[in-house]
């Protein structure tokens, strides 16, 4: 049984979750409700040693049969599968990068923002990472949904089987441990669509983030500094 403690993602705190999912190299929340991941955290790891991603996308089996995706749940659905934890973030050894082509790391978005925006947006948090000032970033991810929207779905629609909301948004929060020993603090969310406009244009506040996704944020930061940090919306690294 795994302490959450004492895993380096939890360092900053770890949201509740249905099913937390202790992967050898992120952690995962999963969602019954949603039959997806409710958050995925990791530490964003900047080595590169594999030539090329796996794209082994499979079933995650830890998860119930109920609630679990399947590869049929995607297939011809027009949406993507969409990495929370990116397979770039993740690329030191095969293993690594394989265990983020699990099912329960996808969640269905747009090819817009799945291959633009999004993809750009994990670029750029690499980009901070591999600042001399920063010594470690860490990441939480996760949809968005807005309930006086209607919701799509993929998958079988069998009432017996599984069928997968497609979220409306992403979060996705970033915090930064400088060198100093300060640490710094952005939040972003975008639609699940073509986002065509810069991407610091999608910064919202970290508070704004745990009220529409119904999480808790960093939550082992208490400090009230850090609570000013969580209420702005600190300019782009």
């Amino acid at each position: 049984m795994y302490v959450p403690s004492l895993r380096r993602e939890t360092r900053y705190g770890m949201p509740a979750a249905d099913q937390v999912m202790f992967n050898r190299h992120y952690v995962l929340g999963y969602s019954y409700y949603f039959r997806q991941a409710k958050w995925a955290l990791e530490i964003v790891d900047e080595e590169n040693t594999i030539p090329e991603r796996l794209d082994n996308f499979r079933p995650d089996y830890r998860i119930p049969a109920m609630f679990r995706a399947d590869l049929a749940d995607y297939a011809g659905s027009g949406y993507d599968r969409g990495h929370l934890v990116a397979s770039a973030d993740k690329s030191v050894s095969d293993i690594q990068n394989s265990e983020t082509f699990l099912l329960s790391n996808m969640s269905p978005q747009k090819k817009e923002l799945n291959r633009g925006i999004w993809r750009r947006l994990e670029n750029t948090v690499r980009d901070l990472n591999r600042t001399a000032k920063i010594l470690e970033t860490y990441v939480i991810c996760g949809p968005v949904f807005y309930f006086d929207q209607a919701v799509e779905t993929i998958g079988a629609h069998d009432p017996n089987e599984v069928t997968i909301p497609v979220p409306h948004a992403y979060f996705k929060s970033v915090l930064a441990e400088h060198r100093n020993g300060k640490l710094y603090m952005w939040s972003f969310l975008l639609p699940n669509d073509d986002c065509n406009q810069p991407l610091e244009n999608y910064r919202v506040s970290t508070v704004t983030v745990e009220r529409l996704a119904g999480i808790k944020l960093w939550e082992r930061l208490e400090d009230l500094k850090i609570a000013r940090e969580k209420n702005r919306i600190r300019k782009m690294w």
